[in-house]
């Protein structure tokens, strides 16, 4: 369908094309237009549009009366038929040898009739909270933290390892084993994260991202937070994926060959074994999200120099053997962002339209 403005715009461009020079036909065809289109639009003046929408048209001859109509409406405000939706009171209907309309029928009247509400005494679905976003261009701007469960050798009983994730190098800026979980280890861990990373002075202050645990929501951690000027935030309530780096960094931990599979031994073996393991994940692990280059080289700023190598490299490969290379080489760019639960896609465009990227193209 083509409203009268379209109709009129696209004959002025057919005749300028036509001043221009151009032949008909082949405009029409460029335009996706038939010349016989062209010829009822002008006999008709071009003051009308596509009569179609306001097209009085019968009812079918199969639709439903008003009669049967009104008795649909009868029956879905029955009582026995109040709180039942109608792909029940069709089939309901059916068991005592009665069709009276389908469902999508019944459905359509209720619409009509203004009676297409939720039907029984159940809640009916909430809209969901849209999910925190942030977005990170360089280190020290977002944080995640989580606390997890390490098990031990006796039934039961557990340690805590707390850490603490740059999200946008995926450094662990800081971790801690306990016996037990508790408000004042997360306050530990803030302190001395903001002390290793060097905050004092620096602004703006990172984002803390976390889930809604008590041990990271207690009124201790708060006021660290606002003493050591960290802007929190917070998951949505029984929301498992909104904190998904640092889940899947824990999930990175726990399944490395060294975790021992019957628990810890004891506090301090559980230490060593985190120690050991933070030291792999920064210094020796590949990360595959950051163009497998280490947390630490990227934290560090070092990635851009080793990716823009990597590129060179693969460039000089490919000219040296072009035959082996059936397209372009592998992608070294630098990732410029990263973003935190990026279904947020409008915020995400808004943040990087207002803040330059870190990373350039290698």
């Amino acid at each position: 369908m083509t409203v009268l403005e379209d109709r009129q715009a696209l004959a002025r461009n057919l005749e300028e094309a036509q001043r221009a020079g151009a032949r008909l036909r082949p405009a029409c065809q460029l335009l996706g237009l038939q010349m016989r289109t062209l010829q009822r639009w002008k006999a008709q003046g071009l003051t009308v549009g596509d009569r179609r929408p306001q097209a009085v048209r019968q009812p079918p001859a199969h639709a439903l009366s008003p009669e049967e109509r009104a008795e649909v409406l009868r029956l879905a405000n029955l009582p026995r038929f109040a709180d039942v939706p109608p792909a029940r009171i069709v089939p309901m209907l059916a068991d005592e040898g009665r069709y009276v309309a389908s469902e999508s029928s019944f459905s359509r009247i209720l619409r009509a009739a203004g009676q297409n509400a939720r039907r029984g005494r159940s809640r009916a679905p909430q809209p969901r909270r849209a999910p925190t976003t942030h977005v990170a261009t360089a280190p020290n701007q977002v944080w995640c933290w989580d606390v997890t469960y390490l098990p031990t050798q006796v039934r039961g009983q557990w340690l805590y390892l707390y850490l603490i994730l740059d999200l946008y190098s995926r450094k662990i800026v800081a971790w801690e084993v306990h016996e037990r979980d508790h408000a004042d280890h997360a306050v530990d861990l803030l302190r001395r994260a903001a002390l290793l990373e060097g905050l004092a002075g620096k602004e703006p202050k990172p984002w803390l991202h976390g889930d809604n645990g008590a041990s990271l929501k207690a009124t201790s951690v708060l006021a660290m937070l606002h003493w050591l000027g960290l802007r929190p935030s917070y998951s949505r309530p029984r929301v498992s994926d909104d904190n998904a780096f640092a889940e899947a960094l824990i999930r990175t931990l726990k399944y490395r060959p060294e975790m021992p599979s019957a628990g810890f031994a004891s506090l301090a073996a559980a230490r060593t074994w985190c120690a050991q393991l933070v030291a792999w994940y920064l210094h020796e692990h590949r990360h595959s999200a950051l163009r497998y280059v280490t947390p630490a080289q990227r934290h560090e700023g070092r990635d851009h120099d080793i990716l823009a190598a990597r590129h060179q490299l693969y460039s000089k490969a490919r000219n040296n053997h072009p035959a082996r290379w059936s397209r372009h080489t592998r992608n070294w760019t630098p990732i410029a962002a990263v973003t935190l639960n990026p279904e947020r896609e409008d915020v995400v465009r808004a943040h990087l339209a207002h803040q330059p990227l870190s990373g350039e193209a290698a």
